[in-house]
């Protein structure tokens, strides 16, 4: 059988309790709830500026009505939950070692990786950059098989290229490729 002790109360401020948030409440999730209602506010109101077209039944506006309409209220529940003390619960089944520093190393390395395919794509092509991202990207996180990690690469990018191309119509840049793909 287990008992509790009942708590004492908290000490009453010095300042009378004059704008001073509950200790419940967690400022945090209250200003993250606020951008979410901000970004949802500029959805509707940015969305209200679009034109219709006349033959359009459904029309431009819909989509983004909903999101930011969706967006605002998701933060008011959020806030108003997040007054009323609820608080998120810690990841317990996450393996995450927080006593660990970031590794900005390979962040660096997936920064220069990307940066590269933003600035070869038009030179190139995405056939060739794209399997040079993915070999670089893998070789950032630690990857040791670079002949491998290159034709899988490779492979991607030309099954996601001919997947732009034939199934969406979206043609993405042969580069060096062209004529060949």
């Amino acid at each position: 059988m287990s008992t509790t002790t009942p708590r004492p109360p908290d000490p009453a401020p010095a300042d009378g309790g004059a704008a001073r948030v509950p200790a419940g409440v967690d400022v945090g999730q209250i200003v993250f709830a606020g951008l979410l209602a901000v970004a949802g506010v500029y959805l509707v109101v940015d969305a209200s500026s679009l034109r219709i077209g006349f033959a359009d039944p459904v029309g431009p506006r819909l989509f983004p009505y909903v999101i930011g309409g969706a967006l605002i209220v998701l933060a008011a529940i959020w806030i108003v939950a997040t007054l009323r003390g609820d608080r998120a619960e810690a990841e317990g089944g996450e393996d995450v070692d927080l006593d660990q520093r970031s590794d900005f190393v390979t962040v660096g390395k997936l920064a220069v990786v990307l940066a590269a395919n933003v600035l070869l794509v038009d030179v190139l092509g995405w056939a060739v950059t794209g399997g040079l991202l993915f070999a670089g990207a893998a070789w950032a996180l630690g990857s040791r098989t670079l002949v491998r990690d290159l034709l899988v690469g490779v492979a991607l990018a030309l099954a996601s290229w001919y997947f732009f191309y034939v199934a969406l119509g979206v043609p993405l840049t042969p580069g060096i490729l062209d004529g060949i793909l």
